[in-house]
């Protein structure tokens, strides 16, 4: 009787546990640049989900990656984020850099759009150039 109270509340924690998690969407893509420049090991890659609805105030990020480049381009990215976040008539973008030390190497320059509509979403493919 004792085996079975325990997998019953076992059983009633891991629901309760699944139904708390928020759900997630996510974007898949790749960060490339055309220099035929290695970068260095102590690179670091950065790619941020931002709502860029409002002209006249800064992108709100509503996801964001990074950490240490592994390998050499095209490096692969997988975003998640939260669609309750998402407000029907808003516009959202995909950026990306690239930084050592704190210095910046290669940035996106170009306005990289995505639907985040609950259709499945192609993989991005984000240029960046060299920063000045």
């Amino acid at each position: 009787m004792k085996n079975l109270t325990l997998l019953l509340v076992t059983a009633l924690l891991g629901a309760c546990s699944a139904w708390h998690q928020p759900p997630q969407a996510s974007i898949d893509g790749e960060v490339f640049y055309v220099q035929r420049i290695a970068l260095p090991p102590s690179a670091t890659l950065s790619v941020s989900l931002q709502d860029v609805s409002l002209a006249d105030a800064p992108a709100q990020v509503l996801a964001r990656q990074s950490g240490p480049v592994k390998g050499q381009v095209p490096l692969p990215f997988h975003l998640k984020y939260d669609p309750k976040q998402i407000q029907a008539g808003h516009r959202y973008s995909v950026s990306a850099r690239i930084e050592q030390d704190g210095k910046l190497l290669f940035i996106s320059t170009e306005h990289y759009s995505v639907q985040l509509d609950g259709q499945e979403q192609p993989p991005v493919r984000i240029r960046l150039s060299p920063a000045s």
